[in-house]
């Protein structure tokens, strides 16, 4: 009597009737982000692209840190990386849950974005901001080829962060500041009227008159007191508090739309405040006390902002959201 063996055949893979390894894709896939990172082959593979990146792309990112450096408006730019660091690491769980394979047509997008840069940077169409989309282009041409569409979900965001700090162009930032310039000059009047101080508005000028004087003098609302930089600051601000501080959608809209509003509040604050301090003396409304005055009113706005956060968690939390 003999024994029935299976005629089911064996693997193709099999190598003398034992199993190899898991593939390396696989092994990947199941490793955390730090252990990916750690890891000396992927860091020296990470480097040479981070190299190669900050190579091609070397002279836009030297004017964009020259740009950042001397202009205040965009001073904020060097925390960004910073931001989009953190919001990696927030994302870092649904990262290592997703497979990560190579997908080619993120060719498409990573070389579109060479050309994009090359016809952005010499002949007529120089222009610094589509040379920096052309690098967040890259980025995610090569995230995307090397990791997949499922692992690109989880890095989506934190690169897009990567756009507050793309300097804009010349002509918006121009036909922003006039607007802004009119917001803060009527509304600072009206708040000084509020408040009991007499004033009068002539365009973009506030008229405070001194009660014991009766000395007027002129406040001018220039375009360094628009509020483009404290406008700038709090709409990448309220992109990353809405992005860290809730995963509910309908929650980021709205932080990323109220920073716009809170900005413009703060700075027809700090012009009423401005106006006062010139009944005292007409010195603390330029120059450095001016830029100072400025700077301290961020902190109010910043936990104004935080406030408005708690109360969405108070009228919807994050528990009941996520269990729906």
């Amino acid at each position: 009597m003999t024994t029935a063996q299976s005629s089911s055949p064996a693997p193709l893979y099999a190598v003398n009737g034992r199993m190899p390894a898991a593939p390396t894709t696989i092994e990947n896939s199941r490793r955390t982000l730090t252990q990916l990172l750690l890891d000396p082959t992927n860091a020296l593979m990470l480097g040479l692209l981070v190299a190669g990146i900050a190579f091609l792309f070397s002279k836009w990112l030297a004017n964009q840190a020259l740009h950042s450096w001397v202009n205040p408006d965009w001073s904020h730019a060097f925390l960004v990386p910073v931001i989009s660091g953190y919001l990696l690491w927030q994302a870092r769980a649904e990262f290592e849950r997703a497979p990560r394979r190579v997908f080619w047509p993120g060719l498409i997008p990573l070389l579109l974005s060479v050309w994009c840069y090359v016809f952005f940077a010499v002949g007529s169409m120089s222009n610094h901001f589509g040379q920096g989309l052309s690098l967040l282009l890259c980025i995610f041409g090569m995230a995307l080829l090397l990791l997949g569409p499922a692992a690109m979900r989880a890095l989506f965001l934190p690169i897009a962060y990567l756009g507050f700090a793309i300097t804009l162009p010349e002509q918006v930032m121009i036909k922003l500041t006039f607007p802004l310039q009119m917001i803060a000059a009527e509304g600072g009047w009206i708040v000084l009227r509020m408040i009991g101080v007499q004033a009068d508005l002539a365009g973009n000028v506030i008229k405070i008159t001194n009660p014991d004087t009766l000395v007027t003098s002129d406040m001018s609302i220039a375009a360094a007191c628009s509020g483009m930089r404290m406008v700038i600051a709090f709409v990448a601000l309220g992109a990353a508090v809405g992005l860290v501080a809730t995963r509910m959608w309908w929650k980021r809209i709205s932080l990323f739309l109220l920073a716009l509003p809170v900005a413009l509040l703060l700075n027809v604050v700090r012009v009423a405040v401005l106006g006062v301090l010139t009944l005292w003396d007409g010195q603390l409304a330029e120059g450095e006390a001016h830029t100072l005055i400025g700077t301290l009113l961020l902190v109010p706005g910043f936990l104004l902002y935080m406030a408005v956060v708690w109360a969405l968690h108070k009228a919807v939390p994050e528990s009941k959201e996520i269990a729906t």
